[in-house]
């Protein structure tokens, strides 16, 4: 005697919800005969083969684009307006949060922090599968090995087509990052910068970080009167696209298992438009 679908699968799965059905008719779970059938409706015979099949894999979590993963390590692209980790103020929604959940839902285990990228900042990030992993990635950033280089979109028209900015760093009261003449206090931070389109009155430059300070580019751009379109905290007055424009573009470190890499990531086509 011929019955529904949505009647064969509340007899195959007595303790699932007319919810969970639908859902799993909706997903495209569902076959019959081995053909995927969405409408709870159609008949089926008693001699007809009814399978639910596995749930798909969770999506990748939207504020972040998947750019590399293997064994030991995974690499992103972060979109901007998101920590990388919690602070005071944010606990929940973070880049590692998101990447975290996201791992474990699909059957991994941990994934580790390795170095940050600013809230305002969008582009690259590293993270580590294993603590092994982390500590040789880690390392490598101690000692200042990785190819980091950024784009930014600036103020002003920058005049030398390439340059060194030199300066040291620390928090001021506001545990905002300022430069110091306090050598005690200021921690070195050196960034090479090179201009790749002059605008009517902006630039768009080129930056290859030496060290690696929290807020290092911003600071310097904005000590050297070219704060980065956007960033109000350092000193911008314009935001002509609703965000600080400073993209990390290039990322490159020997990978845990001996061998160099190098990803890279597009900075907005809004960081060129005129």
């Amino acid at each position: 005697m011929d019955t529904t679908l949505r009647d064969r699968l509340r007899a195959l799965h007595p303790g699932a919800s007319g919810r969970s059905i639908k859902q799993w008719l909706e997903a495209g779970r569902v076959r019959v005969n081995g053909a995927v059938v969405r409408r709870g409706d159609t008949p089926v015979a008693r001699a007809d083969r009814v399978e639910l099949g596995a749930s798909p894999p969770p999506p990748f979590p939207a504020p972040l684009r998947l750019v590399y993963e293997d064994d030991h390590l995974l690499v992103i692209d972060k979109a901007p307006g998101l920590l990388t980790i919690a602070d005071a103020g944010e606990h929940h929604r973070t880049a590692y949060r998101l990447l975290r959940d996201w791992v474990e839902a699909t059957g991994g285990r941990r994934i580790f922090v390795v170095h940050r990228l600013d809230r305002e900042t969008s582009g690259l990030l590293v993270f580590a599968k294993s603590p092994e992993a982390k500590e040789a990635l880690q390392k490598q950033f101690q000692f200042r090995t990785p190819e980091r280089i950024y784009q930014a979109r600036v103020e002003g028209l920058v005049r030398e087509d390439e340059g060194t900015l030199t300066s040291r760093l620390a928090e001021d009261r506001s545990l905002r990052i300022r430069p110091t003449r306090d050598t005690e206090r200021g921690r070195e931070a050196i960034t090479r910068y090179r201009v790749l389109e002059r605008y009517e009155d902006t630039t768009l430059v080129e930056l290859k970080l030496v060290t690696g300070r929290r807020g290092q580019i911003r600071a310097q751009l904005a000590d050297f009167g070219h704060p980065i379109l956007g960033d109000r905290a350092y000193g911008s007055r314009r935001n002509p696209f609703k965000r600080v424009c400073l993209h990390a573009t290039r990322l490159g470190f020997m990978h845990p298992d001996g061998h160099r890499v190098t990803y890279e990531s597009r900075a907005p086509a809004a960081f060129r438009r005129r």
